[in-house]
């Protein structure tokens, strides 16, 4: 078959080899318009399919044949053959050289503005092969050399005269994406910053540290919300460093005292992405954290959130209220903003007046009315929150309670006929009502206006591509609550390059939703204590964050080590 002649969608491929059903593709198809991503990319994030049976799938039906980059010892005159930036822009691979003709490394053939550009930069026919895109990645780096921020960095080094330099790498997929650069950015700690950007955004990662230590500039990503150490480069580099990242967010580049925050939009690819900054001033320099806020890598879709099918429903009939407030609680990064997003995305239908006031405004939403509170200009949550009262609101989402003032606003809001959603920062469902009356909200009040409270924690996926089976030993037995004489088989992740040798891909959401009951209004009336209000709840059906936990790790989700790290920190 001619793959040029007979230019098959993905969706049609993967459709006519049973891969995925039509419905199914009708659906991530949808998903594409939102996220901007390749069609595989979607569907793999929507767990339909393994990026493995889309290959065999696309080899079965395409006729293509795969490689395994492993063990692949490919030509100098071959590499050649495409610009390293071209490599890298799409991530392919060329592998050998026959008769005027290319074979180029793969993970999507289908993608044929990239075979076009790329018969266009090697000035040859070109035939695509399969291949994995983690393997891909790690063997344009084996082949063409280390990363372009290690390139920069060290490029600086001997620019400045520094002949001792430490530097690790232990993201085995990190990738340099090379584009064109004009001349003011051309400069080595330009293209050091930039990499490192792109290799986050490339890397999923949620937010990058560069930070002074000693005599060391440290990078490191959080993936999956852990901590990885990318590379040490001098000292030297870290006022340069720094004094880019506050050029790039428009701060006071002489200011090393005090902290500063800031944002910056940045092109990935075909991607705008939103970084929010932070430097603080540190015993050995400033350090900063960018928070990367990828539109594209959030699948806002309740189905997709991860609820079991009886929290689910209970999710559906709190956010099908006419008025009320929906609080969601847990700890920094436990992903309450998609689920706050998800909501207005199920409420967002133009018989509603939805208004938000966020501090930021991570996402964009059609129409969606989104304000950015701005304190040093006056506008707070509890002023833009009156505001927002008299702009004839159906829906209000107010980023987070954090004070007396807000909180009782909010509150009288939901009494006079509003839906409110709202964040609150407690380690459970029943503490966020103590909390309430701490900020000094009188027990009636929050009786008759709040309808639940959504507490959530994040756990790590195992990594499908290397996933494990095992049987389960006494500790796994107990923690499940499962008798010992029963057999049962978990999973866990080896590591592989795929998820960077940690085991973990990804990560879902567990939830415990406590729904107020006339039985919970009595005991908050009587200013119950959150211990009283668990209890109760517990003894009515609420099924805590262990239990959801525990269903995601007989499922083959997530790990017993998981379930531990989340569901039983207030034990």
């Amino acid at each position: 078959m001619s793959l040029r002649q007979d230019r098959k969608r993905l969706g049609e491929i993967l459709v006519t080899g049973g891969a995925i059903s039509p419905t199914q593709l009708d659906e991530a198809l949808a998903l594409q318009k939102t996220l901007g991503l390749r069609l595989g990319e979607v569907l793999i994030k929507q767990g339909l399919v393994m990026e493995e049976e889309i290959l065999r799938t696309m080899q079965s039906q395409l006729g293509l044949p795969s490689i395994d980059l492993n063990r692949l010892a490919v030509p100098e005159q071959v590499l050649k053959a495409l610009p390293e930036n071209v490599v890298r822009k799409y991530g392919v691979l060329p592998v050998e050289l026959e008769n005027g003709q290319l074979l180029v490394a793969m993970s999507d053939p289908t993608d044929y503005f990239a075979l076009d550009d790329l018969r266009l930069a090697a000035g040859m026919a070109v035939k695509p092969c399969l291949a994995k895109k983690a393997d891909i990645l790690l063997a344009i780096d084996r082949f063409y050399g280390r990363s372009g921020a290690e390139k920069a960095a060290r490029e600086y080094a001997k620019k400045m005269g520094v002949t001792s330099m430490a530097m690790t790498s232990t993201l085995a997929s990190l990738n340099a994406i090379e584009g064109e650069i004009i001349d003011e950015e051309s400069t080595p700690i330009v293209k050091f910053l930039n990499t490192i950007i792109e290799n986050a955004v490339n890397n999923q990662a949620s937010d990058i540290h560069i930070e002074p230590i000693e005599e060391e500039l440290r990078v490191r990503f959080r993936i999956d919300g852990v901590l990885r150490e990318i590379m040490l480069t001098p000292i030297s580099m870290a006022n340069p460093v720094v004094s880019r990242v506050k050029i790039m967010a428009d701060l006071n580049i002489t200011e090393r005292r005090l902290p500063q925050d800031g944002r910056i939009s940045y092109l990935v690819g075909e991607k705008m992405i939103d970084l929010r900054v932070s430097t603080t001033p540190t015993m050995y320099g400033e350090k900063v954290v960018l928070r990367i806020l990828d539109k594209s890598s959030v699948i806002l879709d309740k189905e997709a959130l991860g609820l079991s099918g009886s929290d689910l429903n209970l999710f559906e009939s709190l956010i099908s209220k006419p008025s009320g407030i929906v609080l969601v609680t847990g700890p920094t990064g436990s992903g309450k903003t998609t689920t706050l997003y998800t909501v207005l995305k199920e409420l967002n239908v133009p018989e509603k007046n939805l208004v938000t006031l966020e501090d930021p405004v991570e996402f964009n939403f059609r129409g969606v009315n989104q304000i950015q509170v701005n304190p040093k200009a006056g506008l707070t949550f509890a002023t833009g929150l009156r505001s927002i009262l008299r702009q004839d609101p159906d829906v209000i989402m107010v980023g987070e309670m954090r004070d007396n003032e807000t909180a009782q606003i909010a509150v009288r809001s939901a009494l006079t006929g509003h839906f409110v959603l709202s964040t609150i920062h407690t380690n459970d469902a029943a503490s966020s009502i103590a909390r309430l009356m701490d900020m000094e909200i009188e027990p009636f009040l929050i009786s008759a206006s709040v309808l639940g409270i959504i507490s959530q924690r994040l756990v790590r996926r195992i990594c499908q591509q290397c996933a494990m089976e095992y049987e389960a030993g006494p500790l796994e037995h107990t923690l499940l609550e499962i008798p010992p004489e029963n057999r049962i088989l978990l999973k866990k992740g080896k590591g592989c390059p795929y998820c960077n040798k940690s085991g973990y891909k990804g990560r879902i959401a567990v939830f415990e939703i406590m729904q107020l009951t006339a039985g919970h209004r009595q005991l908050i009336d009587r200013r119950a204590t959150a211990d009283e209000l668990r209890a109760y709840a517990l003894a009515h059906g609420m099924k805590p964050l262990k239990q959801a936990a525990s269903r995601l790790v007989l499922e083959g989700v997530t790990t017993v080590d998981e379930l531990l790290r989340v569901a039983y920190v207030n034990e």
